[in-house]
């Protein structure tokens, strides 16, 4: 292997798996070397599991899904264990097709089967996974990628046929206090109960965060004379978790969805808890207004036409405010909003009349309504006959056309029957009643 790619990957054969060094991470330290070490096991495919374990033959091509620190990497060098095999690992995010294709020239002249570990195979656009396709139908490699991203979306449809998902489960509550006991025994460190609660409550599952931490709780407290107090210890970590929230990846998106879904829901309590769950996590509340003002729009709409006024105003308070008394107008905003009667019928209008338009997009603007700046304007008839709806009863003229002479009596606008949407559908029917009582009205 050229000596410039040795950072982008490494390589391993058969059983010739290198133990962590003493100034290696505590994750690497304690990751598991063999399979009845590896937590969360009996949560995966039974059969998938053994004929892994057993090593004979050829394994499939895998894709490993699941949030960070569940064991993807650690299940993926297992399984280059297990088998007699040239087990390359590879980073999406440092590498390339160029990349790919020395490790593929590699495998064309190795007797032995070569299995490619490529941690965040989400990061290759199309292009990328497109280049190793062909190396995974005839054989030359068998691919193992690892991602934290639904493959359904990010993955190539063709190279997600030829593999199977493996979905790894984050760790439960167990599983994480045994791994804290372990790291507790290699790094010497006692921690109280409640500090050893906080901490495996605080990383939501993820086994390499844990141990992160707890060797940061280390590094800060191990030089302090004394053991450092209980209280002390759950001060850090409240500071310190706050940095495992990942703004970009799956789970950002995973709770923003929860947090609108539990608006339209009308559960104000969840929506509390999802957005201020964002707030505490290190996410920019200007990116949670953003999204209440157009829920505000989209799903509250007219049944409650200042839900808009509202948001606006609460994101603009908290421009004037900042943190933290900027939260306030924001926990305002959502119980608001969360509360407010819904209708989507203006969005829905609106999808409606996009639709139309781009099915028909030159239906002509009737000859009364055009504008006649001109002499030969007016002459050809432009604006001639248009009625000015406040000279009449009601500001409304019941014989008006306005839509164009292909889309007469087409409705895109259908008002809800809740909120004030309510009174927006009486009003137009007593319009329309207007509209039906003279066009009965055979005296004109």
């Amino acid at each position: 292997m050229a000596g410039e790619n040795i950072e982008l990957f490494s390589q391993q054969t058969g059983s010739a798996v290198p133990r962590s060094s003493a100034s290696a991470p505590l994750a690497d330290k304690l990751r598991p070397a063999k399979w009845e070490d590896f937590k969360g096991l009996a949560r995966l495919d039974h059969n998938l599991v053994a004929q892994l374990k057993k090593g004979k033959g050829r394994p499939p091509s895998l894709i490993l899904w699941g949030s960070p620190g569940t064991g993807k990497t650690t299940l993926a060098k297992l399984i280059g264990k297990s088998f007699d095999c040239h087990f390359v690992s590879f980073s999406a995010v440092l590498g390339g097709v160029k990349d790919i294709r020395e490790i593929i020239a590699q495998a064309r002249k190795s007797p032995q089967l070569t299995i490619l570990f490529i941690d965040e195979i989400h990061r290759f656009n199309k292009a990328q996974q497109d280049a190793l396709l062909p190396h995974v139908e005839s054989g030359v490699i068998v691919l193992i990628g690892a991602t934290t991203e639904n493959p359904s979306f990010s993955v190539n449809a063709a190279l997600l046929s030829r593999s199977r998902v493996v979905q790894l489960p984050d760790h439960n509550t167990e599983t994480l206090e045994e791994i804290l006991e372990r790291g507790l025994g290699e790094l010497r460190l006692e921690l109280g109960a409640e500090a050893k609660q906080y901490l495996v409550k605080a990383v939501g599952g993820d086994a390499r965060s844990l141990l992160n931490l707890l060797e940061d709780v280390d590094r800060v407290f191990r030089e302090r004379e004394g053991a450092p107090s209980e209280e002390e210890v759950k001060k850090y970590l409240e500071r310190a978790v706050a940095h495992f929230y990942d703004r970009t990846g799956e789970e950002h998106y995973n709770v923003a969805s929860a947090f609108i879904k539990s608006l339209r829901g009308s559960d104000p309590d969840a929506a509390l808890y999802w957005g201020f769950r964002m707030v505490e996590s290190g996410e920019d509340p200007r990116f949670i207004f953003r999204r209440l003002i157009i829920f505000a729009s989209e799903d509250v709409g007219n049944a409650d036409p200042r839900a808009l006024t509202l948001a606006v105003s609460a994101s603009d308070a908290y421009e004037r405010v900042g943190l933290p008394e900027g939260r306030i107008p924001l926990a305002q905003c959502i119980t608001y909003l969360a509360t407010a009667p819904k209708s989507n019928r203006s969005y829905m209008a609106m999808n409606e009349v996009l639709a139309e338009i781009r099915e028909n997009p030159k239906s002509n603007v009737p000859i009364h309504l055009r504008n006649a700046p001109t002499k030969l304007m007016k002459e050809i008839g432009y604006g001639k006959e248009y009625r000015y709806p406040h000279d009449y009863e009601n500001a409304y003229l019941p014989d008006e056309q306005y839509l164009p002479d292909d889309l007469v009596g087409k409705k895109f606008y259908r008002p809800a029957l809740r909120g004030y949407e309510r009174k927006i559908q009486e009003w137009l029917n007593a319009l329309r009643g207007v509209l039906k009582r003279d066009s009965n009205d055979t005296s004109k």
